[in-house]
């Protein structure tokens, strides 16, 4: 869903239909004013997390507030979004540019531009862009990072002939991970050991020194847990994925605006990532995670 290389099946037909229960019942949000909204999320952490943001910042101000928090993919929200069943969701700059049949690219502010424009002919708006970037990253243990003093991936350009590389079996073939490396940064790896998209067998690989450098999403929580380092991207391989809250243009209010973008002006990527650890990590539910960082932030 998000990343180039995630996708969730959870089950189409299923959320769809609950979907349209909701509309029909009038649980969910009509944008006419009523003070009514419905909240869509995918069903992984971080989207939940967000979900739940701008859910209970949104009840604190006076809002009647339907979650919808477990819907399959992109395909879902962006059709419930046009057909009323969903009035706001959390997204990916880049990502959902380029679904919408944009470039996408690296600079945020260019991005958010150029979605502006795609979504204009579907109702809906992108408000303020967050800090907070969720987007492939190549990531390294302390060690390593200490050993070769390692700050971002151009400083593997002299070392990476001795060292590994592990991430999804698709990395060879696609642009923002080997082939990427090679044409931007110049770097060449001894080795590739094909493992899993961002997920546990990359972490495990890479924390017990199978590999030396992995490919995992910047905000994974599993990153603050093991204390890996993230290499910057200083040549912009990777896509301008900030968080941002997309609204059915007729469900916006300025108020609705202000609150949301209050809560992108209070996101960065660090802060993302330690609120996703609570969940994946710590096991927390994403409900009071959100609570407590909107708390904490004096958003409620």
């Amino acid at each position: 869903m998000r990343r180039l290389f995630r996708s969730h099946v959870l089950g189409a037909a299923l959320v769809a239909l609950a979907l349209v229960a909701a509309a029909c019942d009038g649980s969910g949000g009509d944008g006419n004013g009523n003070g009514s909204l419905t909240i869509g999320a995918v069903g992984f952490a971080e989207n939940q997390i967000l979900g739940e943001m701008y859910a209970q910042a949104l009840e604190a101000a006076g809002y009647d507030v339907e979650r919808q928090l477990n819907l399959d993919s992109r395909e879902i929200v962006q059709p419930a979004i046009e057909s009323g069943e969903v009035d706001i969701a959390p997204e990916y700059l880049a990502t959902l540019a380029v679904f919408l049949g944009g470039d996408g690219g690296t600079d945020p502010a260019e991005v958010h531009a150029q979605l502006e424009e795609l979504l204009a002919d579907r109702g809906q708006t992108v408000l303020e862009f967050s800090s907070a970037v969720d987007t492939n990253a190549f990531v390294v243990t302390e060690d390593t990072a200490s050993e070769h003093d390692l700050s971002a991936v151009s400083d593997l350009e002299g070392i990476a002939g001795e060292l590994t590389l592990g991430g999804p079996p698709e990395c060879p073939e696609r642009e923002f991970c080997i082939p990427g490396l090679e044409e931007v940064y110049g770097v060449e790896f001894a080795d590739f050991v094909p493992l899993d998209v961002g997920g546990p067998l990359t972490v495990e690989a890479l924390a017990g020194g199978e590999i030396d450098v992995g490919l995992l999403f910047s905000t994974d929580g599993a990153i603050e847990a093991n204390g890996f380092v993230v290499l910057e991207d200083d040549r912009q391989l990777q896509q301008a994925d900030n968080i941002a809250p997309v609204v059915s243009t007729e469900a916006l209010n300025d108020e609705i605006a202000g609150i949301l973008n209050g809560i992108s002006a209070a996101l960065d990527t660090p802060t993302m990532t330690a609120l996703n650890a609570q969940v994946t990590v710590d096991q927390e539910d994403p409900a009071d995670v959100a609570a407590g960082f909107l708390e904490d932030s004096g958003l409620i």
